[in-house]
């Protein structure tokens, strides 16, 4: 059983979801983990930044994956760390 069947499958993830969810899977590696920027996603998968934005909080909020804020030594924000569960 492919780790697709059950996002497919999820009737209230808007279609939105998919790609950006199978973009971090495949930089997530073993760990389940990985920290792209949104600007880089949107470029990568040809989507405008705020669609992005609105993928990842469907994702997160239907359970598919966790994210955590990351910040550089000065306190500056910098790219989240996004699991995916």
């Amino acid at each position: 059983m492919s780790y697709f069947d059950t996002i497919y499958a999820d009737a209230l993830l808007p279609h939105r979801a998919i790609p950006v969810y199978m973009y971090l899977k495949d930089r997530s590696g073993s760990t389940g983990s990985c920290w792209p920027g949104v600007k880089t996603i949107a470029r990568d998968l040809n989507l405008s930044r705020s669609t992005v934005k609105r993928a990842l909080t469907d994702l997160e909020q239907r359970g598919y994956l966790a994210k955590l804020p990351r910040y550089r030594p000065n306190g500056s924000n910098t790219s989240n760390l996004y699991t995916l569960l």
